[in-house]
């Protein structure tokens, strides 16, 4: 289906072998796909707004299409991707946590980013990424909480059990632990 803004809402078939492999070569939420429709004289810039699956095997069951009209902004989901490892990984056993996968941004559809590439080799333990600190360039506006945590840093938490593990394996190291009465004479 295609629908948009002063356009009627327009039933099509797709076919579903080129659909399955174009969903899975491109980031269905942020790209533009050109339509070609029989009877249009020219492509119909879309976004998919909705793939529906079979619940039990895998097809495609039904697709939203949403037309985009140039210089119109629209509201997408950008994908996040953390680039290189923190110093804090590397050097101090730190793990790093991606909290945020992907960022709803609204703009015109030629300025769509593909990907949101942060890089994170300067993070050390205890730092992090905010969204306040993305900037995406003129005209793309990220719409997430600019306060929200993108990704951090932080030392690995310890569990009760780790904490037991560790215990017995340098009591172990040490000779084992000391029986009451062993070494009193």
């Amino acid at each position: 289906m295609i629908y948009g803004k002063d356009m009627e809402t327009r039933g099509i078939s797709i076919d579903l072998q080129e659909a399955e492999y174009l969903f899975h070569r491109i980031a269905v939420e942020n790209t533009i796909v050109d339509l070609v429709v029989e009877g249009d004289e020219e492509p119909v810039q879309t976004l998919i707004r909705e793939i529906q699956t079979l619940p039990h095997k895998p097809g495609l069951l039904h697709v939203d299409f949403l037309r985009i009209q140039k210089g119109v902004a629209v509201e997408v989901e950008i994908p996040v991707s953390l680039e290189g490892v923190p110093v804090g990984v590397r050097e101090s056993g730190g793990i790093l946590e991606q909290m945020v996968n992907e960022l709803r941004v609204k703009c015109i559809p030629s300025l769509i980013p593909e990907v949101v590439s942060l890089d994170v080799t300067r993070l050390a333990v205890g730092d992090s990424i905010h969204v306040r600190e993305i900037d995406l360039g003129e005209g793309v506006e990220i719409l997430v909480d600019a306060d929200r945590t993108v990704c951090s840093v932080h030392v690995p938490k310890v569990s009760a059990a780790d904490e037991a593990e560790e215990r017995e394996a340098e009591e172990e190291a040490a000779g084992g632990p000391e029986a009451p009465g062993k070494g009193e004479e």
